[in-house]
């Protein structure tokens, strides 16, 4: 198994100086590692020099140039670590003792833009996930990385589509990147990130989330933080090597299995690596077999038992794709890296639409389809420059929404909603060491995305087909970009250290009528526009009174422009149907008070967004020694200008107007309205709240010997508009406060570990009026939904006949009276997200020197729950078993 070892040593770099880097490889009882192999990398992931190690452990690397890199060590039966190197003018001899335990990744290469780092010398946080971990968490998506992490949450809206919460934000609030190439675009959902899944766990690397506002480092929607998936790289030798990878895996939750193949050829100048994977996800079992917020537990008040049981139907899907790197070093110090991939997922729908929320008979999520490739090039010792890198990516994300609505009509209309989305990005970044306590990086980016968005409806009542209004206008371009400073200073050398950065950013939409097919003789949306820009900041500091100890703090901006989503979406998403503010142009439209049906008129008209911007303080304690390590932070973000989705009110008279292709069914006396298509009133986007959300993150690890480890992470955050004190209208929610706790037993001299570990949440009561409407979280029903549920699907499905609820006897009128009390006032099924505790056991046990085995009990306690905004309850009881075999 491939092991990586990175050493931070004190920097002596002059100016386009060369230095040496050498040292022995040891296994914990002083063995020399011989036929280890070893990288020096850059911040890019570009391989600078590679060697591999003696008979008797010994390793050297000559006529290095000065700079910061991390230093990788590969070898069958030990497992992967790293740790930065600075390598200076002077020659520097290094002792490695590697452990053949999993040990927590320490170095990062992305929380300061071009610098390769340890975590703990940083002012801005960030959580760091190696390869094991990612073998651990990820059963089923990439998301599941985020698990076990002190300061972020997994969010799943459905089994395929999913999105990382940092710090109590998600979706388009937290900006995702692949090996530095921008993967986040501007048609992705609000609380969601639709594509995220189809980056397969087997080809990542490591992936590193950065918590806290990271505009200045990565541009707009960092608002919360940043997540950074980082690829493979091959192992080079000097003479021509092959190495592989087979992984193996079936996970008894959803009946899922799949496999992967990783294969790479090297030799001193070229490298090639390759994965080819793909695996099935089948019908999910939760907890007990239920599903709390079943349409038939919504609409009719009975246990999801009564429309399945034991496995939750519309769950299962299937995905398969592969990557493709290259390397290619030309010169001492030119290098280039050639990189393509393709996913896609089968299958997929929307559960949380359909039995599983809304009762819909249709909402498929087809042709899930990614096609990314970029092309790198590096070079040391450009001129006056230090380093120079220069890359072009292509970006192309594709799916096809399907949907009918009407809570299980089998009359309504069939939406078909295709849309790819097409993205050319150029970026190019520098680094100047201007003394050997002074470097600076500079950089910028430009990407351009096209959005192709053609839709249809399918009357399935009269079999004809129309051209209706797509979620966001066909044919949308967008443009984003930003330049920046980023200066690193050594005040004290080893006491104080300074980073602060400068960006501006700025970014463009446009939509022309004259793309829109005629309707009726106008076009299906107007002219629309919009240019914003804006500048952010970041400055921290990092003090080192003792060894070991560091104190930290940071202040950043963060800064988010309003995406297409925001501002040309009309159709149906998670949070119901929502409308643009150019489709409701002279409608005389407001804002309403709230998210749900409860809403009045603030008098606030319904116009076009702006930018979203946060400032961030953070605070914290770190420290490290060989028997403990831990981190304590301490966290504000206050977000101005929030884009929250607030309910649409129109004047009286309004019902039988069209929203788009949509006729308006019902008006309350407030003037909220409704579409057939969502329960929930209809919804517009606007900037409302002003939000404040503080929280506590910690994480530490006590080794009192080397059998034994024990580790926790705990978070708790706490979210509320700075007007009213309540829960602001933040899409995707506030997760509850959360922890782990694992005792890891890994007894010395033999080749496997086990540990036991409890996961427990609390309750979250703090719930706002857009949470409490979602039907993933509050689950909200009236008087009309029940009626349209217990009148179409609940018939379809055989649960009423003859007008008459075959569980119970009861009628329409009777059900409505039951579930919502003599007033028939719209009410949610839960004001609160329960909390829970589960209890888990996972072990692994190296077969052979190239084989492994690893072994987990999920849930034993089978217990039923979901995380904030999850479209589908957790897992229950399960068994997952993964091998692996290296070559």
């Amino acid at each position: 198994m491939r092991l990586i070892l990175v050493a931070l040593l004190s920097h002596a770099g002059v100016l386009f100086a060369e230095g040496a880097l050498t040292g022995a490889v040891r296994d914990v009882s002083g063995t020399p590692v011989r036929e280890a192999t070893l990288q020096l990398l850059d911040s890019l992931q570009a391989v600078v020099a590679s060697t591999t190690a003696d008979s008797q452990g010994r390793f050297h690397f000559g006529n290095v140039a000065a700079g910061n890199y991390a230093l990788l060590i590969a070898r069958f039966g030990l497992v992967e670590r790293r740790l930065p190197v600075q390598i200076g003018a002077a020659a520097i001899d290094l002792d490695v003792v590697l452990d053949p335990q999993p040990v927590r990744d320490t170095v990062t290469v992305t929380a300061s833009s071009g610098s390769v780092d340890l975590a703990d010398r940083l002012p801005q946080t960030a959580s760091l996930i190696g390869r094991s971990a990612i073998e651990q968490r990820a059963k089923t998506v990439v998301a599941q990385v985020s698990n076990e992490e002190a300061g972020v949450a997994l969010q799943r809206t459905s089994p395929t589509i999913s999105g990382i919460f940092v710090r109590g934000l998600t979706g388009n609030k937290v900006n995702v990147f692949l090996d530095g190439v921008r993967y986040s675009t501007a048609a992705m959902r609000g609380s969601i990130h639709t594509f995220l899944d189809l980056i397969d766990p087997s080809g990542v690397e490591t992936v590193e989330i950065l918590r806290g506002p990271s505009s200045a480092q990565y541009g707009s929607d960092a608002l919360g933080g940043s997540v950074q998936f980082r690829s493979p790289v091959p192992l080079f030798s000097d003479k021509g090597a092959w190495h592989g990878q087979l992984g193996s895996y079936f996970n008894s939750s959803d009946a899922g299995y799949g496999s992967n193949v990783v294969g790479s050829y090297s030799k001193s100048r070229f490298g090639f690596l390759a994965n080819l994977t793909g695996h099935r996800a089948n019908r999910l079992r939760t907890g007990h077999g239920i599903d709390s917020r079943s349409a038939v537990t919504r609409f009719l008040g009975l246990p999801s038992e009564v429309a399945f049981q034991g496995r939750s139907p519309d769950t299962a899907f299937a995905q398969y794709g592969g990557l493709m790197r290259l390397y290619w070093t030309s010169t001492s110090d030119s290098r280039m890296i050639g990189h393509y991939q393709r996913s896609q997922q089968d299958g997929g729908k929307r559960f949380d639409q359909l039995l599983g929320g809304d009762g819909n008979l249709i909402a498929d999520l087809r042709n899930l389809m990614l096609d990314l490739m970029y092309l790198r090039y590096t070079k040391g010792r450009l001129g006056l420059l230090d380093d120079f890198s220069a890359t072009y990516s292509y970006n192309v994300q594709r799916e096809e929404r399907v949907n009918q609505g009407g809570n299980g009509n089998p009359l309504a209309t069939i939406t078909h909603e295709p849309e790819r989305t097409r993205v050319h990005g150029v970026q190019s970044n520098i680094g100047k060491r201007f003394h050997d306590r002074w470097t600076a990086f500079f950089g910028g980016e430009y990407y351009r995305e096209r959005i192709a968005a053609p839709s249809y409806g399918f009357n399935p009542a009269n079999n004809t087909v129309s051209l209706r209004r797509p979620r966001v206008p066909d044919n949308s371009l967008y443009q984003s970009g930003g330049v920046y400073i980023q200066n690193e200073v050594e005040l004290l050398p080893g006491k104080l250290r300074l980073i602060g950065n400068v960006r501006y950013d700025g970014a463009s939409y446009e939509s022309r009528s004259a793309d829109s097919p005629l309707v009726r003789g106008k076009p299906l949306w107007p002219d629309d526009s919009l240019r914003v820009a804006n500048a952010t900041f970041r400055i921290g500091a990092v003090a080192t009174p003792v060894s070991g100890l560091n104190l930290v703090t940071n202040v950043s901006r963060g800064f988010r422009a309003p995406h297409v989503t925001d501002l040309g979406t009309l159709g149906l998403t998670g949070s119901g149907f929502e409308v643009a503010a150019p489709d409701v142009a002279g409608l005389d439209a407001t804002v309403g008070s709230t998210a749900g049906a409860d809403a009045v008129s603030t008098g606030i008209p319904v116009g076009q967004v702006k930018p979203e911007t946060s400032l961030g303080y953070e605070g914290g304690v770190r420290y490290r020694n060989n028997l403990l390590s831990t981190e304590v932070m301490l966290f504000i973000n206050d977000i101005s200008s929030n884009i929250t989705k607030q309910s649409l009110i129109l004047p009286p008279g309004a019902v039988g107007k069209i929203l788009g292709s949509e006729p308006i069914t019902a008006q309350n006396a407030s003037g909220v309205v409704f579409v057939a298509a969502s329960t929930n009133p209809v919804l517009a986007r606007t900037n409302y709240d002003v939000a404040r959300i503080s929280g506590l993150e910690h994480r530490v690890e006590v080794k009192p010997s080397h059998d034994w480890t024990f580790g926790g992470v705990f978070t708790y955050l706490r979210a509320r508009d700075k007007r009213t004190g309540l829960a602001p209208n933040i899409e995707g929610g506030t997760p509850a406060p959360n922890g782990y706790f694992r005792i890891r037993y890994s007894p010395a001299g033999h080749r496997f570990w086990i540990e036991p570990y409890l996961y427990a949440a609390h309750n979250q009561e703090r719930l706002s009026s857009l949470d409490l409407s979602d039907r993933r979280i509050g689950a909200a029903r009236s008087r009309g939904s029940i009626a349209n549920f217990f009148q179409n699907g609940a018939i379809v499905r055989g649960l009423v006949r003859g007008g008459i609820l075959a569980a119970t006897g009861e009628t329409l009128a009777q059900v409505q009276n039951r579930l919502l009390g003599p007033g028939l006032s719209p009410a949610p099924l839960y004001t609160k997200l329960n909390g829970y505790a589960t209890f888990n056991l996972r072990a692994a046990w190296r077969i052979a020197e190239r084989q492994d085995l690893l072994i987990e009990f999920e849930n034993i306690g089978d217990r039923n729950y979901r995380g904030m905004s999850w479209g589908i309850d957790a897992p229950g009881r399960g068994f997952y078993i993964r091998y692996g075999f290296h070559f």
